[in-house]
């Protein structure tokens, strides 16, 4: 299965026969940098481009492309080499923005011989860079691993060469951008379509997106376009609708990028991106609409996605349903935007002369611009308006066949429960939907295990001001995690999946009671100062010994109490019952415990630990931020929409947790 990285992350390679695929929507030229053990490029025939596309183990394209394969062998690299950095620029004449924050994300995966994924990243963040160090293959104690790389220069790749310690980069830089100008007339045009990786929303709670700018003065709804049978999704007619959030940390401001996909002329919203399937379904026609012909028209489909299983193809098509309702709004509000300047520039040359601002003739011209301003408006409305009755009529199909780790508290699906015989693909961590389609919500689905903890912020100074009564966020906050805590417990085997809690002062007994109460912790909740230390340094000896198992290939000589269940901690009014050398624990949980099934869960107001002041910075940006109340802080990895999520929350009243939990603890019992 594809790892889908992050910027910095890495993975290991099992391959040394390798493809690195890279999709770019637009012409852009690649390389790539050998380095020895020390990073360092010794000299211009160190670098694989255009000009001097093959070297001993790695080859590039010979011009700019907008699809472009890499052929790598890294047994046939020198043994001198222990870096590839693979890199890409946008050549010089390339036509439109000069800049990767103007055109979509650059998408690229590692491949084995036989095609499959190995790794995937997406660059995001980007904005006045021309060039951008993609992946770095490098080795470490003779095993190779790829990373996540995603870093721009501005300078563009005179910069880039630069950096790598190049003596002559500026004449590299110019060699290269010769050749590949001398094959700009045979580029490469942009396909159709393109892959697009799945992966998390991003908080952008810790920054602010970086500011689109206004390009061309163009709709992609105005009707000269429309009557010449122009896409209204092929892409903004200005850069408003390519916004993009600015660096940091891939859950704290960064954005998991992704071309826009090509939508068919005057059509609904397609479907055709790599883990959907082709053909589009439709949704039905209103009941007043003469259906035409037999009146037969293709229904949408639960699973209408590619995958190895219903669970894998189900996630593929929530995530399609994500990326389709965030490209149709960001062209909705593309031509509004336009609308609106078309507008004031109409209004500005009207009047330019003092003679026609009053009378008859100025109230004519303003009335005329604000009536095609409404016309324009109100055709991206119905365009956006059709595009989300498809999307509603999908989802209808979709949400009821969602499997329990997909599936909201309220779904039939739970009142069936069993305890499953294996791990799902992903979970879901509640909804999201943006305030153009209030009633469209679409499921927030992560990914299994946890690459990185969760925290439930219970502080009410960046939340809704409706909720005064801090008591009554930290008590919702603790029950956001206690749904999620349940619902981890009930989509895993038996035995498999184990929850601790920390309380110190014991102010979650209340929320914690369908977990007590189940008799489903893996102790009793720790309080005091006594028993955070005892918890910590049983999980943090647990991680440490897991690691040197690994590392040692080992896994068999653990002691008998290390428990090799997974294990996810929730903690409870963070930093209560907490001193330094607990913290400096609980930040080596939160770094490496996923990696070796230790996952956090932390209910916390940062307020709180103000005190630590920069220490704890780190702490929360490794963290992914959730809200016990409706809040925009999330990102899409595609256009960077602020994103309304909402929990997932037992309904009032629902009894369903206590009898999932219920049937959780009588397998338990039957597996000991």
């Amino acid at each position: 299965m594809t790892a889908e990285l992050v910027r910095g992350q890495n993975h290991p390679l099992s391959q040394v026969r390798l493809t690195i695929r890279i999709s770019a929507g637009v012409p852009v030229l690649v390389g790539a940098a050998l380095g020895d053990e020390n990073g360092t490029v010794r000299g211009p025939r160190w670098v694989a481009h255009p000009g001097a596309p093959a070297l001993p183990g790695i080859e590039v394209s010979r011009q700019a492309a907008a699809e472009h394969r890499l052929a790598v062998d890294l047994d046939a690299l020198p043994e001198a080499v222990h870096r590839i950095d693979v890199f890409l620029a946008l050549p010089p004449t390339t036509t439109g923005p000069l800049r990767f924050g103007a055109v979509p994300s650059p998408y690229t995966a590692v491949e084995d011989p036989d095609g499959s994924e190995l790794a995937s990243y997406t660059l995001t963040g980007l904005d006045t860079e021309t060039a951008v160090l993609a992946l770095e293959l490098y080795r470490r104690q003779g095993a190779w691993k790829v990373r996540a790389m995603g870093q721009g220069y501005a300078g563009g790749l005179h910069a880039l060469l630069d950096d790598q310690g190049l003596p002559q980069a500026g004449d590299l830089a110019a060699a290269i951008q010769e050749a590949t100008a001398q094959s700009l007339a045979r580029a490469i045009p942009a396909p159709s379509a393109r892959p697009v990786p799945t992966s998390a929303p991003q908080d952008t709670s810790a920054a602010t997106p970086s500011p689109s700018t206004t390009g061309e003065t163009t709709s992609p709804y105005d009707p000269q376009h429309l009557s010449h049978g122009a896409n209204p999704y092929d892409g903004p007619a200005d850069a408003a609708a390519q916004p993009h959030a600015a660096d940091g940390n891939p859950y704290d401001a960064e954005t998991l990028g992704a071309a826009p996909q090509a939508r068919s002329a005057g059509g609904p919203v397609d479907y055709t991106h790599p883990r959907r399937h082709s053909t589009p379904p439709q949704p039905p026609p209103p009941p007043s609409a003469a259906p035409p012909g037999d009146g037969q028209h293709a229904r949408p489909v639960a699973g209408d996605a590619v995958g190895w299983s219903m669970d894998e193809r189900l996630y593929n098509q929530v995530w399609g349903m994500f990326e389709d309702l965030a490209r149709t709004t960001a062209a909705y509000r593309s031509a509004v935007d336009f609308a609106d300047t078309r507008l004031e520039k109409e209004i500005d040359q009207a009047l330019a002369d003092p003679r026609d601002r009053l009378g008859s003739s100025g109230d004519a011209a303003r009335e005329a611009a604000q009536a095609r301003r409404t016309h324009l408006v109100d055709q991206a409305r119905a365009v956006l308006d059709r595009d989300l009755a498809q999307l509603a009529a999908e989802s209808e199909v979709v949400e009821p066949a969602l499997p329990p780790a997909y599936a909201g508290w309220d779904s039939p699906v739970w009142h069936g429960y069993r305890v499953p015989t294996e791990a799902p693909l992903a979970l879901r961590l509640g909804e999201l939907h943006l305030p153009e389609s209030v009633p469209l919500r679409i499921p927030m689905l992560v990914r299994l295990p946890l690459e990185r903890g969760l925290w439930v912020d219970s502080g009410s100074a960046a939340l809704d001001d409706s909720f005064r009564d801090s008591a009554e966020l930290r008590h919702l906050a603790m029950e956001v995690a206690v749904a999620l805590a349940a619902r981890l417990l009930a989509v895993h085997p038996a035995g498999e999946f184990a929850v601790q809690v920390i309380d110190p002062a014991g102010a979650g007994v209340r929320a914690l009671l369908p977990l007590t109460g189940a008799g489903v912790l893996a102790a009793p909740p720790a309080t005091g100062a006594a028993g955070v230390t005892e918890i910590l340094e049983r999980l943090t000896r647990r991680v440490d010994l897991v690691q040197m198992a690994l590392r040692g290939g080992a896994a068999a000589a653990l002691p008998a109490d290390v428990d090799m269940a997974q294990q996810l901690l929730i903690v409870n009014d963070f930093p209560h019952g907490f001193d330094d050398r607990a913290v400096t624990r609980l930040r080596y949980l939160a770094d490496e415990g996923p990696a070796v099934g230790v996952h956090l869960v932390m209910v916390a107001d940062r307020e709180d630990a103000a005190a630590y002041g920069p220490l704890l910075d780190p702490l929360w940006r490794s963290l992914m931020r959730l809200t016990p109340v409706p809040d925009d802080h999330l990102a899409d990895p595609w256009v960077g929409h602020a994103w309304t999520y909402e929990p997932s929350l037992v309904p009032g009243g629902s009894q369903i947790v206590q009898q999932v939990l219920a049937e959780v603890a009588r397998e338990r019992t039957k597996h000991r």
